[in-house]
């Protein structure tokens, strides 16, 4: 791999958007034997969450101490999310992309690579990005990563190749193994952590379009130029 600069992305609530994959794993959960107390309990908790009210890294976090408080297992978790990405880009599991984003990947891959780093299993990602529209775009994909330990070797592989940027919006997962390696950081959100300090932040990856494009011409001065 010759000298390059490299943009690790997350997927769920990075380049994908919406609850439509969390409320499927709710009703799949839902749908679990005595599961039905415990769905309404998710719903609740998820509420709580969104509203600010909760101190969970995520809506998926929230949803997993509700079900394990109301009596699931963590294998009936387990197949219950597997259930859901069976459905992921679909109807009953829509997603939706940052505005512009194929467009903007497509104009960083002239100067990075961009790769895909997720926890989620290969389940429907696939389908998913053929519906975001971003399938093409990705020089890598790696699934099942399990972040935050399992991002490490991928950050240290592409950083003898030239700088990183890791982007995505759990900090703890996302980017602290990145930038605890030296690698620059992109962090996706409002929620407040204390332990982040993030390289650039933004609401929304939408508001990270153009430092984004800064970073890349940065590390490439001769190209942009």
């Amino acid at each position: 791999m010759t000298e390059r600069s490299t943009v690790v992305l997350d997927f769920d609530g990075t380049l994908a958007l919406g609850r439509g994959p969390l409320l499927a794993y709710i009703d799949a959960l839902a749908a679990e034997p005595g599961g039905e107390r415990a769905g309404r309990a998710c719903r609740d908790a998820v509420a709580e969450f969104e509203a600010g009210g909760s101190p969970h890294r995520d809506a998926y976090d929230a949803v997993r101490t509700g079900a394990l408080a109301h009596g699931l297992t963590r294998a009936e978790l387990g197949r219950a999310y597997l259930a859901s990405r069976e459905l992921l880009g679909t109807p009953a599991a829509p997603v939706s992309a940052p505005e512009g984003l194929a467009p903007f990947l497509t104009e960083l891959t002239t100067l990075a690579h961009c790769v895909l780093a997720t926890n989620a299993p290969p389940t429907g990602v696939e389908r998913a990005l053929r519906a975001l529209g971003i399938d093409a775009v990705l020089t890598e994909r790696h699934h099942d990563v399990g972040k935050p330990a399992g991002l490490s070797p991928i950050i240290s592989r592409h950083l003898t190749h030239g700088s990183v940027l890791a982007v995505g919006d759990i900090w703890e997962f996302d980017l602290a193994p990145a930038a605890e390696l030296g690698a620059d950081t992109a962090l996706v959100g409002v929620r407040e952590v204390p332990a982040a300090r993030p390289t650039l932040r933004g609401e929304t990856l939408t508001d990270l379009y153009d430092p984004i494009r800064a970073w890349v011409n940065a590390q490439h001065p001769a190209s942009s130029a």
